[in-house]
């Protein structure tokens, strides 16, 4: 039988840190059905005894990112009260810094969302990405990752989740009987990255982008002979370059980006 919960997360800013943890957390559980119940920009003391009512209703675990000491202060004695479980998810490594680096903090929430060089990179590197994608334009040379594979291998959204993370990335996509754009061959400076896919995979992910446009003709694009040739012609051209691959068989778009991530610092590790 599949036991239910009750999971309030609570964070004065956008809640993105929180729902991260949280979900991250969860992943670890089975058999266990969570609801989950979120409260963002909690800000005010309003704010903060309308999540209380609702917790109230319907009692639960409590995860929360709050740096007012005031309301973080009435959330817990109202927990405390209320008998329901709590945890401070900043509290700990936040108070390892404040020790380690012997400085006083800030209490300033969503201070990691301020609109700083950082946050104006990520934006770049997001328009960057949506210019440069499916090989739409090949002036790659200001690049700093270049994704190339057939088609269904996750090219575009790992380049979006690199530019989230601020990083240059385009994509440029193999097609099977066709030479690699000369382009392609000519960059020294970005890092070319090979995608692909176990054949069968990319046959049924092919199916159903093919069902969802209303196209159900058999074509060489989902006959997995042909796919197969497909997969095995990419692999031999990233062998023969001698660029990275990753297998996205069964690898999340996040698993994908952190790997070529680490080839990004590994190779400017050795530049250095």
């Amino acid at each position: 039988m599949t036991r239910s919960f009750h999971l309030h997360l609570i964070s004065d800013a956008t809640g993105e840190t929180l729902h991260a943890i949280a979900k991250a957390a969860l992943a670890q559980f089975e058999g266990i059905n969570v609801q989950q119940h979120a409260y963002t920009l909690v800000r005010s003391e309003r704010q903060l005894h309308r999540a209380l009512d609702y917790i109230r209703q319907h009692p639960g675990l409590v995860l929360f990112t709050i740096v007012n000491q005031k309301l973080r202060s009435d959330l817990l004695a109202q927990c405390t009260l209320l008998a329901v479980p709590s945890f401070d998810l900043m509290e700990g490594p936040v108070g390892l810094m404040q020790r380690f680096f012997k400085a006083e903090k800030t209490q300033k929430p969503g201070g990691q969302h301020e609109i700083d060089q950082n946050y104006l990179q990520r934006i770049e590197a997001l328009n960057y990405a949506i210019e440069h994608d499916d090989g739409q334009n090949l002036d790659l040379g200001s690049a700093e990752v270049i994704l190339v594979g057939a088609s269904r291998t996750s090219k575009t959204p790992t380049c979006v989740y690199l530019a989230i993370r601020g990083i240059r990335a385009a994509n440029v996509p193999l097609v099977l009987g066709m030479a690699p754009p000369s382009q392609l061959l000519t960059f020294t400076t970005p890092l070319i990255v090979g995608l692909w896919a176990a054949p069968e995979r990319l046959v049924q992910i092919r199916r159903n982008r093919l069902a969802t446009m209303g196209e159900e003709r058999e074509t060489d694009y989902v006959d997995l002979e042909k796919v197969r040739s497909e997969v095995m012609a990419t692999r031999r051209l990233y062998e023969q370059h001698g660029w990275p691959s990753v297998d996205v068989t069964r690898r999340s778009i996040e698993e994908t980006a952190a790997t070529i991530m680490t080839f990004l610092a590994e190779r400017q590790g050795e530049t250095a």
